[in-house]
């Protein structure tokens, strides 16, 4: 049976999702991260996207990508083909390094892109791999505040969801128990 086809059109929002085959282990080490991370940034050259959050943990991915004028199955298929080729040659091993094709959740409204930069953020601190945040390196969460320019991710137009001081409500939405749309200090 074919695959059904993901909606597109330019400017759509995915929370995407890519997991290990049989749950494994895809980033044994510091340069498997890195070899990810510059293939995010070959992908945003060849198809522009903007990438408002990301977190590489051990067996999976999570991204929240907008797209501009290419569907997200370009990007995708860069990224993960290429990592597939360079995991299977580092290592290796023959086969599938991804759990199927990656999911993609299309983002319809406001309430669900907040909700998702707030859950891909907080998966480090919810596998209890770090007590702080900013102790995880391979999250967009710190480009948010830190005064060292990720290019790879774009947060303004998650800032400017929240009131002055932008990054101050920012940070109380992430770290507030299970806001509700009525508490969250937006525009």
């Amino acid at each position: 049976m074919p695959r059904k086809h993901r909606a597109w059109f330019p400017g759509a929002m995915y929370h995407v999702t890519c997991r290990g085959n049989k749950q494994a282990t895809i980033f044994d080490d510091r340069k498997d991260h890195q070899k990810y991370l510059t293939l995010i940034a070959e992908s945003k050259e060849l198809y522009p996207f903007s990438l408002h959050a990301y977190c590489l943990m051990c067996n999976h991915v999570h991204l929240l990508i907008e797209t501009h004028k290419n569907p997200l199955t370009d990007i995708m298929r860069y990224i993960n083909t290429k990592y597939a080729m360079y995991f299977n040659n580092r290592y290796e091993v023959n086969g599938h390094v991804f759990q199927g094709r990656y999911d993609a959740k299309m983002i319809e409204d406001r309430s669900y892109f907040l909700n998702a930069n707030r859950y891909i953020h907080l998966n480090p601190l919810e596998a209890n791999i770090v007590t702080k945040l900013e102790d995880y390196p391979w999250s967009s969460y710190t480009s948010y505040f830190s005064s060292l320019s990720n290019p790879l991710v774009t947060s303004v137009k998650i800032l400017s969801q929240f009131q002055e001081p932008q990054l101050e409500n920012y940070l109380a939405f992430l770290f507030a128990p299970n806001p509700k749309k009525e508490e969250i200090p937006c525009r």
